[in-house]
Order: C-alpha cells, then structure tokens, then sequence
C-alpha cells in the first residue's frame, strides 16, 4: 500500500480538486435537468460529500503546517477581502484589455476564461502572426 507524502504540492492538487468541486456542483445546480427535485437534492448531497471530505484533507494538512499560497486556495475558500484584494490587483490588466474589447466585439468571440494564466495561448499566436508576416 502506498503512503502519499504530505506536502505542498498535493495541498495545490486538493485545493484545485476542491474548486473543481465547486464548479461541479454550481452547475449541477444551475443547468442540469432532473426529474424530481429529490433527485437534483440526492446529486447535489453526493457531490457535497465528497467535496467536503477534500476539505477536511486540505483544513488538516494546513493545520499541520503545509505551505500554502493565499492565491491557490479555492473561490470558496477566500473571504471577500481578498476577492475585492485579488480585483484591484488584476485592474492593471482589465485596463490594457479594455483596449483591445472593441477588437474582440468586432470579431464576435467572447473573451477568453484562461486569459493571463499559463493556459492562454494568445499572447503567443500574435507573436507568431507578427513573425510571421515579418518573414
């Protein structure tokens, strides 16, 4: 039997699974269709309990002294002071967006919900497309 190590890196993963979690569920809740409300209830219980046993994982290995970063930890975990912290931060960024909204209004795609993180490819394709017609 194998014994994981407790350690940032697996607190990263659990805050990450919890997240994902909490989408789950939102849109279990939001858009996905039942036949009875008690069956929408019986999902939504299940998917709760699983999350919160992630949560008591993640509570206990923060109280064991596990490092974590504030900016890792999940939506549900943050308190308002930080989400009105993490948006004055992230103003800088909306402003230079804000210059290229018309752009995207005008090419009729909605904006991107990986912009700024390691997931956004679009920096890096306009770089290619100024090389390349440079070339």
């Amino acid at each position: 039997m194998t014994v994981m190590v407790q350690g940032k890196y697996q607190l990263k993963s659990l805050h990450e699974e919890i997240d994902l979690f909490d989408r789950k569920l939102a849109h279990l809740l939001r858009y996905q269709e039942f036949a009875s409300n008690a069956d929408r209830d019986a999902a939504a219980r299940h998917l709760t309990t699983k999350r919160e046993l992630l949560v008591r994982a993640a509570r206990q290995m923060a109280n064991d002294g596990v490092e974590y970063s504030e900016s890792e930890l999940p939506r549900s975990f943050r308190t308002e002071q930080e989400a009105v912290a993490t948006e004055s931060e992230a103003a800088p960024a909306t402003a230079e967006q804000a210059v290229d909204a018309p752009k995207r209004a005008r090419a009729g795609r909605p904006p991107s919900p990986y912009a700024g993180t390691s997931l956004d490819f679009q920096k890096g394709l306009q770089e290619y497309k100024r090389k390349k017609k440079k070339a």
